[in-house]
Formats: C-alpha cells, sequence, structure tokens
C-alpha cells in the first residue's frame, strides 16, 4: 500500500522533490539549484533543459533519501514559480527560446501598447489583472513576434506554450512520447488569458494578444481524480505513478496552510513575497491594487477564488547583497548582520529592481536606497534589506483588508525565510498582530502534496488536512503604536522616490 505522496516543487532559484506522509511531515527532500541568466538589464531568464534535468535528478534524490520502493507513491502533485513562461516544440521537446521569468520586463512596451487601448484595467474585469510586465500572455506574444520561426510553427501546431507547471507535467508524463499538455485552474488564472467566470481561455483576449488557440495547454482542475496522465517506466520515478495536482506556489501555500475558508490568509517569502486571501467562491474586485486570481478547484468542487498581493523582491533582495555585493556568502547571515545594530540608521531600502507589483503596479520604478548618511555601513544595509519584506507585506495587507472588509486577526507565514527571527518579529511589530510558521513551514510542496493526494483518495477531505496543521512558533507584537506609524510613514515616503525613473515611450 502507498505511504506516501510526492511534490515537485519547481521555484524560481531551485528545484526540489518532497514526499510527504499520511500526516503531512516530510519523508524526505532533495533540492538543486539553477541558473539565472540575465542577457540585459531588465531580462530574467532560465534554461528549460536545465530545469527539467534538475527535475529528474531531484526526484531520483527524494526517493533515494526515503528509501522509496515502487509502489511506495501514490501520486505526484506539482508547484511552480507561476508566470514564467515557455514555448516548446511538442514533436520534439526543444524550448525555442529560454524561459522569460516572472520577474523579467521586456514587455513593458507590449503592455504600454495594450493599454492605449483601454488602460492598465483593459482586462481586469475578465481576468482579475492589471496590464503588467508580471504576467504570461504578454511574455508569449513577445516570443511569438521576436523569435525567428515560432509564429510559423505556432501556426503548424509545432509551437505550444505553458507556464513551468505544464512544462514540468509535460515531461513528467512521457513528454514527446504522449505528455500531457496542462495546466490548472490557478495556473491558467495568471496568464492574463483566462476568463475568470468560464475558467476557460478568452477568445477575445487570445485575439488581441495574436496567440493562437492550438498553443494553450487544457485548463484542468488543481486537483484531479480523473488524472492528467502517468509518469512512464523510464522516467525519474521508475514507474506509473498518477500526477494529478497542480497549483501555482502561492496557491499552493494557500492550501498547504489550509486556508479554506473564506476570510483565512497566509504570506509566503520566497524570492518575491506573496499574499493570498481566501474569497470563497466569490469573485472580489479589488479597488487596491491587488490581483483577483483563482485559489484552487478540487475536482468537481466549485472553484475558489482569492485576493493577492505580489511584491516582486524579498528573499531575492538578500541573494543580490550576496552575490552583486558580496555581503557574506551564505544567505542566512544576513540575520547575523542585522544583529549587529539595533535599527537601520534611519535608511529605507526600496528594492524596485522589477517596478514595483502591488499596490501600485508600476513598472517604470527602480530600486532606492534613502537617507544615507556617512555613519551607514553594511549592517545597517542588511537590517533595511529584511525591512524592506515586511514594510512591503505592510502595504499588502492593508490593501486587502480594505478589498475584503476583513480585518486580519494574525498571519499564517511560510517560506524559507520565516525561519529568520528579526524579520518575523519586525514583521508582527510593524503589522501590530501575530505572525504564525506552522511546523512545516514548506506549505507550497505540502500543497501540491495535498491536491495530488486528494485525487487519489490518499486524504478524504479538506478537514483530514486540517488535523495535519499545527503550530511551531508565533511573534506577537513588542512595538508602541507611535513608532509604528513613524516608521512606516517614513517608508511609504522612500517609495515615491522610485517611481517615475525609467522614461516611457
Amino acid at each position: 500500500m502507498a505511504k506516501y505522496v510526492a511534490a515537485v516543487d519547481q521555484g524560481t532559484t531551485s528545484t526540489r522533490c518532497m514526499l510527504f506522509d499520511h500526516d503531512g511531515g516530510v519523508v524526505s527532500v532533495h533540492q538543486l539549484e539553477h541558473e539565472q541568466i540575465y542577457p540585459k538589464a531588465g531580462w530574467v531568464e532560465h534554461d528549460p533543459m536545465e530545469i527539467w534535468a534538475r527535475t529528474q535528478d531531484v526526484v531520483k534524490g527524494a526517493l533515494e533519501k526515503a528509501g522509496a520502493r515502487p509502489g511506495d507513491i501514490a501520486a505526484v502533485g506539482v508547484t511552480n514559480q507561476r508566470e514564467t513562461t515557455v514555448v516548446w516544440n511538442p514533436k520534439t521537446g526543444e524550448p525555442y527560446y529560454n524561459a522569460i521569468v516572472w520577474q523579467d520586463t521586456r514587455t513593458d512596451k507590449i503592455c504600454n501598447a495594450l493599454a492605449k487601448d483601454g488602460g492598465q484595467d483593459r482586462f481586469r474585469p475578465k481576468v482579475g489583472l492589471p496590464l503588467a510586465t508580471y504576467f504570461s500572455g504578454p511574455k508569449v506574444k513577445w516570443i511569438l513576434e521576436n523569435v525567428d520561426g515560432v509564429r510559423e510553427a505556432a501556426e503548424r501546431g509545432e509551437a505550444v506554450f505553458g507556464n513551468i507547471d505544464t512544462w514540468v507535467i509535460w515531461w513528467l508524463t512521457g513528454g514527446p512520447n504522449g505528455g500531457a499538455h496542462v495546466t490548472d485552474v490557478s495556473n491558467a488564472s495568471r496568464t492574463m488569458l483566462m476568463n475568470l467566470k468560464t475558467l476557460d481561455w478568452d477568445q477575445e483576449i487570445l485575439d488581441i494578444m495574436g496567440i493562437p488557440r492550438n498553443m494553450v495547454p487544457k485548463i484542468r482542475p488543481s486537483s484531479d481524480p480523473d488524472i492528467y496522465g502517468t509518469t512512464p517506466a523510464n522516467g525519474p520515478f521508475g514507474e506509473a505513478i498518477p500526477v494529478c495536482g497542480d497549483l501555482g506556489d502561492q496557491q499552493a501555500a494557500l492550501v498547504g496552510q489550509t486556508c479554506y475558508s473564506p476570510g483565512e490568509a497566509k504570506n509566503t517569502y520566497g524570492t518575491g513575497c506573496f499574499m493570498l486571501m481566501n474569497t470563497g467562491t466569490e469573485i472580489v474586485p479589488s479597488e487596491s491594487g491587488l490581483l483577483t486570481t483563482l485559489g484552487y478547484k478540487m475536482g468537481n468542487e466549485p472553484a475558489v477564488y482569492a485576493l493577492e498581493g505580489s511584491i516582486a523582491i524579498t528573499g531575492a533582495l538578500v541573494q543580490w547583497l550576496r552575490d552583486n555585493l558580496n555581503f557574506f556568502d551564505e544567505s542566512p547571515q544576513v540575520e547575523d548582520y542585522a544583529k549587529e545594530v539595533e535599527d537601520s540608521g534611519g535608511i529605507y531600502f526600496v528594492p524596485a529592481f522589477s517596478g514595483l507589483f502591488a499596490p501600485y503596479w508600476q513598472s517604470d520604478a527602480r530600486g532606492v536606497i534613502v537617507g544615507m548618511t556617512r555613519y551607514i555601513n553594511k549592517y545597517h544595509i542588511s537590517r533595511a534589506a529584511l525591512e524592506a519584506t515586511a514594510y512591503q507585506t505592510r502595504e499588502v495587507l492593508d490593501a486587502m483588508n480594505k478589498d475584503s472588509g476583513v480585518q486580519l486577526k494574525a498571519l499564517k507565514v511560510d517560506g524559507g525565510m520565516v525561519y529568520n527571527d528579526t524579520l518575523m518579529q519586525f514583521q508582527s511589530d510593524i503589522l501590530g498582530v501575530p505572525v504564525v510558521r506552522p511546523k512545516v513551514a514548506e506549505t507550497t510542496a505540502l500543497g501540491a502534496a495535498y491536491a495530488a493526494g486528494l485525487a487519489v483518495g490518499f486524504w478524504e477531505n479538506l478537514e483530514d488536512l486540517r488535523q495535519n496543521w499545527l503550530v511551531d512558533k508565533t511573534w506577537e507584537p513588542d512595538m508602541d503604536m507611535g513608532t509604528r506609524k513613524e516608521l512606516y510613514q517614513g517608508w511609504l515616503k522612500a517609495v515615491q522616490r522610485t517611481m517615475g525613473w525609467v522614461e516611457q515611450d
């Protein structure tokens, strides 16, 4: 009898495979980084073949570490960096171009041109998203218009598109030998091409973007009892296992954090930072710069929607201090540096490297450090980098409270940065609410495992999953209201300094 569910978690900087038992406990994990490619300022790419190679390696590594035998794995779920876009030849599996990463800003001119007729919110009533470089649709349009031969190949049915989930599932289920060309509702809702009401591709938007319908994957439930496909015997799993769970990384964390009731919210601290609030089966339009998105769809149950606040650069800022400025050798050392000083010395670091995401959506913004004096050293900059994550989260939470009419009582957190006590305490201080970390903080992979496990009956229902959620640590606010207000006002002032830096055509 199967003992585990496997999750492939393909993230912005690394890929990992995790095996979970019936209690939602981690049995094994294997993780590998992949190269970040920066061909020009504002351009960010990944090599899709490298990602597939890493996927195979981490699957084999996780199975080996667990000592898993044939029959031990009940199902496979996939979660992924969401808007990162791949176009490939379905006959050969060869990509026509590198994957264009969600942080990439090259589609700025395409978005501006599309906004000339109807403004930045031209498609928002249908898709819940503003026109922004963040989303997949304009990236596909860019590839069709700028990579030789791709449009002709697409017309012949020899070029297909997918976010990274689609790419990984296609390969996991056989690739050129019958691989499933599918995505789920949560990933499809990040393309700017799916209608939120119909849960199908919107033909009018496909036509406006110039994307042939035969390029796009079939949209399926996030947890699908009909399964997307099975892994081949010569694949990394070495046997036929159902692949039947698929969630964009942030929606996967919502599922992993068991936020199944309207008003429940989580914040994931990774390369970027993403807060999602469950709004139930109701589509809630945002008046405050948030995204209306799909949360998940479990089998034949109605789709569940969410409000999302997306922040482009959080953990990536720590990586930037490590890799570009050589402040330290390992990312966790940022906390040691931050603890060397009592505060950030009056500076603010606004990391608008890819423009500003929620709640501003200004692609003409660029990063700034303000308030500099000769007193400032690398310890202050390290602390300001951590504080930037907390301030950006506060902006998103304020918008979420306003849109939903629900005042959050506590914030559930997950992701790599939640083991940074300095950041989590400051987060609680600047929000004025408790911050709660669960026992399994890597809830993105857990959510993908839950989706797959539910599809095959490894778990019976959502209540089963709620029983697995346990608190590991809680941070309580310890800052007076006056200080909180003063610090936050300074941040809002600093954000204004980033805007309008890039001249628009």
